[in-house]
């Protein structure tokens, strides 16, 4: 028995604050019943303890849950998941108590619990009701996922904790196993409760739980000719309401092909059927009042039986089918165990315990006496002792300094890794490339872009590369639609006929940038001639992102070609229609040029900045200078971080951003544009803005984590609650790459050294 539970964990602090997720009462099912019961039984015995409830809604709008109920999730609707992550991230829970069954949860095998969980950081404790020993592939990766997120998992069997190692390979340092909860009832004569049933002169045996074939009954029906015969007053119930999913597919069908049953074998009058979902104190006053508990079921890996466990737990000659949780919980005398389907079996046995009280009251005391290690109270102090183990483990950060950020080298080898002779491909398992989801003209613009801005990589190499992504944006030109591709399977074909506004934005200024920066004449010529056959799409661009993307590289053009009309055109295209939005959506907390916030924000202000530096328009230096500083505000963490702002926050009016997932763009954006911002005034405010956004791939972010990978040029797909994603797609190499090689050239601008690199611009 733990005894100082909930006074201090290992770490300092005592458990005061839980997150709970799983059914609840009125919603009709075993589950909601166990977590209806331990959570009374965590305030019973833990009244400082507060628990948060947040249950799952198969009907939303049908249940009026009680107070315990803070927020209910509607069981398909992933965005209620994610919304559910972000309140308990708020709230100041501790860690996250999670009653895992197949079939509450949306999405395969109910993948929409592991989106919940991967976007909070706190301990999560998984208690699962159903471990499966031959599970689908669904059903693996989602239990897998579990385990790889869960500091705890309890398991209410030992075999449970035995085909989580087997199966699954889970550590055992990581499983509990902790019994099924009982209630703490005393030792009753079913004599004195039998006439509050109407059950008097009877001797009663009860099964209990939401009908359903799987549960046996018929086993017991066709045994009861034979016990009637020496037991003529005996009654059989059968308790509980027929299973929903089995109403709605054929109503009550199979409950009356149950009463035929029973009349075609003479023995209607010895069966009764109560139809109804039982309260707790009711069902175990049905359990106290029945001579013997059954449990017929016919499935032998069930591995969990709330109504198995009740019934032991208030003292009742039990005889089961050997079902898992069967075989542990009777093992060493503690009840009786048949065969499957063993119609003769049962009638043995029943027919013994009935025509001997002694052998009855001997056989429910021992139940009982086990009944003693499982009361609620035990569990109660079972699991918070696993919690606050868990808690105590989680790692502690301590903040860091900021300190002077110094860029990496520049490294081509994760980008050549990435790349093969069709161009860069986009997505990556861990830093092995994905070949599955192809190419992108995205992807293959930043590394063209990349070529230009890595000054020390070797002539050949760079000859090379350039020419195949190069040749990647070339192909992807389609002149009937006169607008790139975007997407291309890894055998060469096209996804698409015409791409994104974003790529065909992104392919314009990749060759803005390298008819300017390119290290060979043959490149640059290459890139002015592409430039004006294509770019002048870029003036029909509705995208506020597509447009920014498309004026950088105008802005580019124009310095390789001064006087270039297309470019200048593109440049005083957008510039106007932008600050309208901006009026139009402006707040006195919201300076932005949209109502919500979305991806690569930075672009925005830093091509009105490089647009208002190429038409010599102060006004549009100075509009830039005042949303980037904005939005350089909105991406500051409390204790002065760079804080990406994460994927989840997007597209929320008026909202502030989310924590998490942070993606490396948004850093290598506002790199960009702060270094475009403090060429175009030399406040050295904005240098130090720049290199506070670098340090976020060195570990200087929420988590104290680095993305890079030094070594190889890597870089790790993203900062998520429970850290990195662990992934290295070409986006994110890329993204730090081009972020290294503009630090680097602002490094050599401030110390006055000539060959800055000018690919922000």
């Amino acid at each position: 028995m733990v005894t100082t539970v909930a006074g201090m964990a290992a770490g300092g602090d005592a458990i005061k604050y839980l997150a709970m997720i799983g059914n609840f009462l009125p919603r009709q099912c075993g589950l909601a019943t166990f977590t209806t019961d331990v959570y009374q039984a965590m305030q019973d015995r833990f009244p400082d303890v507060r628990v948060d409830v947040y249950a799952m809604d198969d009907h939303p709008g049908r249940y009026d849950y009680p107070a315990a109920v803070v927020g209910a999730i509607p069981q398909h609707d992933l965005s209620a998941y994610l919304t559910t992550a972000r309140t308990i991230e708020a709230s100041g829970a501790q860690a996250i108590w999670v009653q895992h069954e197949y079939g509450i949860y949306g999405g395969p095998a109910g993948e929409h619990l592991l989106a919940l969980l991967d976007r909070t950081t706190l301990p999560v404790i998984v208690t699962l009701h159903t471990v499966l020993e031959k599970p689908n592939a669904d059903e693996r990766r989602v239990l897998e996922g579990l385990l790889r997120r869960a500091a705890k998992v309890v398991v209410m069997a030992e075999r449970g904790r035995d085909i989580l190692r087997r199966v699954y390979g889970a550590n055992p340092r990581q499983i509990a196993m902790i019994p099924h909860g009982v209630p703490d009832r005393a030792f009753t004569d079913p004599e004195t409760l039998k006439p509050r049933m109407g059950w008097e002169g009877r001797d009663v045996v009860l099964t209990f739980g939401l009908l359903a074939p799987n549960k046996g009954i018929e086993t017991i029906i066709e045994a009861l000719p034979t016990i009637a015969e020496r037991h003529p007053n005996l009654l059989y119930v059968v308790l509980g309401a027929t299973h929903p999913n089995l109403v709605a597919h054929e109503g009550e069908a199979y409950r009356e092909r149950l009463k035929a049953l029973a009349a075609e074998l003479g023995v209607g009058d010895n069966v009764a059927f109560v139809d109804g979902f039982v309260e707790h104190g009711e069902l175990i006053d049905y359990l106290q009042a029945a001579d013997i508990y059954a449990t017929p079921y016919l499935n032998p890996a069930q591995i969990t039986s709330g109504t198995l466990s009740y019934a032991v737990g208030v003292g009742k000659a039990v005889i089961s089918t050997p079902y898992v949780h069967a075989t542990e919980i009777l093992a060493d005398g503690h009840g009786v165990l048949v065969d499957f389907k063993d119609v003769a079996a049962f009638a043995r046995e029943i027919d013994r315990l009935l025509s001997s009280a002694r052998d009855r009251t001997r056989l429910a005391q021992r139940a009982y006496d086990r009944g003693r290690t499982m009361i609620w109270p035990r569990l109660a102090e079972a699991t918070l002792h696993e919690t606050e183990v868990a808690v105590a483990a989680r790692p502690r950060r301590l903040a860091k300094p900021l300190a002077g950020v110094k860029a990496l080298q520049p490294n081509f080898a994760a980008v050549e890794r990435m790349s093969d002779a069709t161009g860069m491909l986009q997505h990556s398992i861990y830093s092995v490339p994905d070949r599955r989801h192809g190419y992108c003209i995205d992807d293959n613009a930043r590394a063209l872009m990349l070529m230009s801005a890595m000054d020390d990589l070797d002539p050949v190499e760079r000859d090379k590369w350039t020419t195949i992504y190069a040749s990647f944006v070339q192909y992807a030109w389609n002149p009937d639609e006169r607008r790139f591709r975007n997407f291309m399977n890894f055998d060469r074909t096209w996804c698409e006929d015409v791409g994104s506004e974003d790529s065909n934005g992104r392919a314009i200024w990749a060759l803005g940038v390298t008819a300017r920066d390119g290290k060979d004449p043959k490149h640059r010529d290459w890139a002015r001639a592409m430039f004006d056959a294509t770019a002048s799409l870029g003036l029909d661009l509705g995208s506020l992102r597509a447009q920014s993307f498309a004026m950088l590289g105008a802005a580019a053009m124009l310095e390789a070609s001064p006087g270039h009309e297309l470019a200048r055109s593109i440049l005083e295209r957008f510039p106007d229609d932008q600050i309208a939005l901006l009026a139009a959506a402006r707040r006195p907390e919201w300076e932005w040029f949209e109502i919500v916030l979305a991806y690569d924000n930075a672009r925005l202000p830093q091509a009105l900045i490089v647009a208002g530096q190429a038409l010599g328009r102060q006004d549009l230096i100075d509009c830039g200078l005042e949303t980037l500083g904005w939005i350089v505000a909105k991406q500051t963490s409390p204790e002065g971080r760079f804080r990406a702002v994460g994927t989840e926050s997007f597209h929320r009016p008026y909202a502030d951003p989310l924590q998490f997932d942070q993606q490396p763009l948004e850093a290598q954006a506002t790199v960009d544009a702060c270094i475009a911002a403090y060429r175009a005034t030399d406040d050295l405010r904005w240098k130090t803005e720049a290199e506070r956004a670098y340090g976020w791939y060195l570990g200087q972010n929420d988590l104290d984590l680095p993305l890079a990978s030094p070594l190889d040029g890597g870089c790790f797909d993203g900062l998520m609650p429970t850290g990195l994603n662990r992934n290295q797609g070409a986006e994110s190499i890329l993204a730090l790459q081009l972020a290294s090689c503009a630090i680097s050239g602002l490094s050599k601008s401030v110390q006055g050294v000539a060959g800055t690199s000018r690919v922000v611009a």
